[in-house]
């Protein structure tokens, strides 16, 4: 029974985390990433599609990516897209292809990205501890009917604990890398 509530809790943690690893991929560092894309859609005969569904996405330099659509209709609706979008970036359409030149970050925006990595990494820590909280109430429901003996509930709790502490540490990896990642000087 303890288990399959593990397991379940588990499962749940790893669903929060993959999250937040999406979440910070999103976020502008210095290097260019087709994952700063992900959340643009665009108007494709008149249904909002992700970017990456009618366009080919590629990064030939660290600095710079390139958005080559499979209609040649689609440039200027997917200019338009990305310049509506809090990026910041500056497309160059020549006719065939939009580039996108990635402009280094300054001290100041650096900063301010590294403190929403840090509110994003903190959202991410304490939906792993309300995960915790439910799976606890769940075992202390368990104690309560009966269904499972006190030391089998101390041993459940340790073990959703422990769980909790591999999640958030996987969190925390998450955040110290992108932070180091925002925070490097790229020239």
């Amino acid at each position: 029974m303890l288990e399959a509530l593990y397991k379940e809790c588990k499962e749940k943690m790893q669903k929060s985390t993959e999250h937040i690893r999406h979440e910070l991929a999103t976020i502008r560092t210095g290097r260019a990433s087709t994952a700063l894309l992900d959340g643009i859609k665009v108007d494709y005969y008149g249904n909002p599609t992700p970017l990456n569904q009618v366009a080919n996405i590629t990064v030939p330099e660290a600095r710079l990516l390139v958005i080559q659509p499979w209609e040649k209709n689609m440039l200027p609706v997917i200019e338009k897209a990305v310049l509506a979008s809090d990026l910041g970036l500056n497309p160059s359409n020549d006719g065939q292809v939009i580039r996108l030149p990635i402009p280094p970050m300054s001290e100041e925006r650096r900063r301010d990205m590294s403190r929403l990595v840090g509110k994003i990494s903190e959202e991410g820590r304490i939906s792993i501890r309300n995960i915790r909280r439910d799976c606890n109430d769940q075992i202390k429901k368990l104690e309560k009917d009966s269904t499972i003996s006190k030391d089998n509930a101390a041993d459940g709790l340790d073990e959703i604990q422990n769980i909790t502490n591999e999640y958030i540490s996987k969190i925390d990896e998450l955040f110290q890398h992108k932070e180091k990642e925002i925070m490097e000087d790229q020239f």
